[in-house]
């Protein structure tokens, strides 16, 4: 079995909690990262992941799965045991984060100096993803309507 996760492996002020790139929804690129050390239960991953809900990580889960992201595997035990591992797929997306996270501890600084840039001028527009930094990871975008318009 793999290592128990690290509680903070997550720090809210951490460069990539500011990053402007996302993978997937808001707590994707982190499960990956839970489960780079191997299979995971349910339990074991809200560890880290603290703010996620039950029902969340659960979605969040499932739409792994069906990305093929990860497996679950379920065994015939009493009580049910449920353990999530990344597939070759899933685990493409580490060099990818860790990438992401190179170039935001890189430029943390001038991402920060732009936000406060933005933030002081007379009107800023406010963005819902662009974290405060005090505050925790970024909320995740609104979704776009993508529906096509209707001819006139």
């Amino acid at each position: 079995m793999a290592e128990p996760l690290d509680p903070e492996m997550f720090d809210p002020v951490c460069p990539s909690s500011a990053l402007p790139i996302q993978i997937g929804d808001k707590w994707t690129g982190m499960v990956v990262l839970c489960l780079e050390g191997g299979r995971r239960r349910f339990n074991e991953l809200k560890v880290p992941l603290r703010g996620i809900t039950p029902k969340v990580l659960t979605q969040t889960l499932r739409a792994m799965e069906r990305d093929g992201l990860v497996t679950r595997t379920a065994y015939d035990e009493n009580p049910p045991r449920v353990e999530y591992e990344l597939t070759p797929l899933g685990r493409s997306l580490l060099t990818l984060i860790e990438a992401a996270r190179a170039w935001s501890k890189d430029h943390l600084p001038a991402l920060l100096q732009a936000r406060l840039a933005h933030d002081s001028a007379p009107d800023p527009t406010p963005l819902s993803r662009t974290p405060d930094l005090t505050t925790g990871p970024p909320s995740p975008p609104a979704t776009a309507d993508l529906t096509p318009a209707r001819p006139r």
